[in-house]
């Protein structure tokens, strides 16, 4: 496989995944080796260039939908979390047809808007809130630590009625005043267990 290729696959990987995943060993070992390598030629953009010249290149720029990729992935992935295993068997099906979607609608229409040079510094928080709180994830600028959208779920109980988990979300562009809503799924007339239970 040609050196640039497996630079690029490795760079690849760690954008996609923000680093969280390492690349495989094989990749690794070529690409340190190539480093060392010294006025080895290597075609890279169909360009003669030397070994050095080809790693000083721009690594490829993460895309709006290489972003949403991985935060859907992210947000099913921590909803389940979140869910737990009294209460993820008995939702999961209707989160994943019903509100998963719309959490994808959402990530896509705020990646859209972002600048391209910007995307590469969204982080997810790693870990959902326990409990009664009503956090799932939040997507933040890893550069500075602010929040800008903030997908919760909620327990209502209407009088007279059962309990219903609210999923939406809150943005920056408002000051999180706002509950954009995502979706409800019933849960039944008792009330549901505890997050992360």
């Amino acid at each position: 496989m040609p050196s640039w290729l497996k630079r690029t696959l490795v760079t690849l990987i760690t954008v996609l995944t923000f680093g969280l995943v390492t690349p495989p060993a094989s990749l690794l070992e070529n690409t340190k080796a190539d480093k060392t390598a010294k006025g080895v030629e290597v075609s890279a953009k169909g360009q003669g260039l030397t070994a050095e010249e080809a790693l000083k290149e721009e690594p490829p720029s993460l895309t709006p939908a290489m972003f949403v990729t991985y935060a859907v992935g992210e947000a099913e992935r921590q909803s389940m979390l979140k869910f737990g295993s009294k209460i993820g068997p008995v939702i999961g099906d209707r989160f994943k047809q019903d509100i998963l979607p719309r959490m994808e609608q959402t990530l896509t229409g705020f990646a859209g808007n972002v600048p391209t040079e910007d995307l590469q510094h969204l982080a997810l928080s790693q870990r959902p809130k326990g409990g009664e709180n009503e956090k799932i994830f939040h997507v933040y600028d890893a550069r500075s630590g602010e929040d800008l959208l903030r997908f919760h779920v909620r327990r209502d109980h209407p009088p007279k009625d059962g309990y219903y988990f609210d999923f939406h979300y809150h943005s920056n562009t408002d000051g999180f005043l706002a509950h954009h809503e995502l979706g409800r799924i019933y849960w039944n007339k008792n009330q549901p267990p505890q997050w992360l239970s």
